[in-house]
């Protein structure tokens, strides 16, 4: 059983029992490598929530229809990377254990490590779906195995070959889109092919993970690692809109918005409606 938060994204105020969407931050940018600052963003974007409306036009669906609940943000140790993914897969396990989804808002993109390592500890059978401009798929970034530049490497270490799908990706060396050749199914720089992976992914257990610098830095330019070339945004909801209302999601979180980088705090919002856009397709 977790407590409410004092203060929650908008319309995830609901009691424990009654939610089956658990919402949690985890604040943490502790591998960054180019801007930090992704650790202010899950109470950047619960603040900001209320300047969106609860009411989607897209989906005609009103959050206030349906209980969500958001438990607040993990206090993550900045010194430990080993000991930030540890609470962040026991705030997984907790959820999961009670038969709810877990929602986890970022924080750099390595935290989806410790998200997933719950999810797969209970789904042995998992897929992953992945929204990014970057493979994430190094072996290693300067020496370090846990980065956020090798967090699907990582992933796709606990799920095996042909589980994990990229969508969106035009940044990464060489090797890693020689390693997702032959490990995983890429899609680079667009959403082209998503409706056939999702028809080929129905039935199946999926963790769907997104980093908005998949968003070009003209729509979303508050993130640590911008790349130019990026999904508008209307692409990118209707495509998080697909995988989520189509597909058995049974975890996912939304990352790398770093908003000390747009003081218009015009990213700040895209991240706030995107989540909304996830909670109603998920309800």
């Amino acid at each position: 059983m977790l407590n409410k938060n004092i203060q929650t994204f908008i319309a995830c105020d609901s009691e424990y029992d009654d939610a089956k969407i658990v919402l949690f931050g985890a604040g943490f940018d502790g591998t960054t490598s180019f801007r930090p600052g992704t650790r202010f963003a899950p109470s950047a974007i619960r603040n900001e929530s209320f300047g969106i409306e609860t009411y989607s036009p897209y989906q005609n669906k009103d959050m206030t229809d349906y209980s969500y609940f958001d438990s607040g943000d993990l206090e993550l140790p900045f010194g430990s990377t080993n000991c930030a993914l540890a609470d962040i897969t026991t705030r997984s396990n907790i959820i999961l254990e009670d038969g709810k989804l877990p929602f986890m808002i970022g924080g750099e993109h390595l935290v989806t490590l410790g998200s997933v390592k719950a999810v797969k500890d209970r789904y042995s059978d998992l897929y992953i779906v992945h929204f990014d401009a970057h493979a994430d798929l190094r072996d290693d970034y300067l020496g370090q195995k846990l980065s956020h530049a090798c967090v699907l490497r990582r992933c796709h270490e606990l799920v095996g070959d042909g589980k994990i799908f990229q969508f969106g990706i035009r940044s990464g060396d060489r090797e890693e889109f020689n390693f997702a050749d032959e490990h995983t199914e890429m899609q680079k720089f667009s959403f082209d092919g998503l409706e056939e992976a999702v028809e080929k992914l129905m039935g199946k257990k999926v963790y769907f993970t997104l980093d908005l610098d998949v968003l070009d830095p003209s729509v979303f330019p508050g993130t640590g690692t911008p790349e130019a070339g990026g999904v508008t945004f209307e692409e990118l909801r209707k495509a998080v809109t697909l995988v989520c209302s189509k597909l058995d999601i049974v975890g996912c979180d939304v990352n790398e918005l770093s908003p000390v980088y747009d003081q218009s705090g015009v990213s700040t919002a895209v991240a706030c409606k995107i989540i909304r856009e996830m909670l109603l397709a998920l309800s």
